[in-house]
């Protein structure tokens, strides 16, 4: 059976900072390393022992602490990919959430909701985020690692598990997939169907202590 569990990095300073993240290159806070550490404390209880275990990571700063957190308890070095990154929000990004929000153009109820242009010089339309993050999933599920542990963003998340589940692109225009900060998604695979399961998603159970 495949196992993969997804993480999405804790608190960041841009969360409480209140400026908007994207490709800004925010630190964990130190509540943020916590939950990190809590998040590979979890992995290692579900994980066995004995398996062979491949982490691969978003390059960003938030992202790489935590991974360097589940590195150290399984002993194995971390692979960067900048495709696993957040959303890019262009000019905004480090910016105070209200600059974005006063010039943020949503995406219409019916059209073209993939190509749309947030109005922010520089963002990322969400079909462009779809096609780096499943380039990115396409060479993660090449690789025969039984167990792996991606560690990503909130809105990224959404287009890992989509492309885990093979949805088209083109079928992507009004999914968001909600996983807190800190969370642990576990996908699966069975040997004999070959069924791929979203087993469980944005699980935070593991930070309440």
């Amino acid at each position: 059976m495949r196992s993969i569990h997804v993480v999405t990095h804790p608190e960041a300073s841009h969360h409480v900072e209140g400026v908007v993240g994207g490709w800004h290159d925010s630190r964990l806070t130190p509540t943020g390393v916590r939950a990190a550490a809590a998040i590979a404390r979890a992995l290692r209880a579900e994980i066995p022992e004995d398996a062979e275990v491949e982490l691969i990571s978003s390059d960003l700063l938030r992202t790489r602490r935590t991974a360097e957190e589940i590195a150290g308890v399984f002993g194995v070095e971390p692979v960067l990919d900048r495709r696993l990154r957040e959303k890019s929000y262009g000019e905004a990004e480090g910016r105070p959430q209200g600059w974005l929000d006063e010039r943020f153009v949503p995406p219409p109820a019916t059209g073209d909701r993939m190509g749309h242009d947030e109005g922010v010089p520089g963002a990322e339309t969400k079909a462009a985020l779809a096609r780096r993050v499943y380039a990115a999933m396409d060479e993660i599920l090449e690789r025969p690692c039984a167990h792996q542990i991606i560690v990503t963003h909130g809105f990224a998340l959404t287009f890992v598990v989509a492309s885990w589940i093979r949805m088209p692109i083109e079928s992507l225009g009004y999914v968001n997939l909600r996983a807190p900060s800190g969370s642990i998604t576990h996908l699966r695979e069975d040997d004999f169907f070959h069924n791929r399961q979203i087993a469980r998603l944005g699980d935070t159970r593991h930070l309440d202590g």
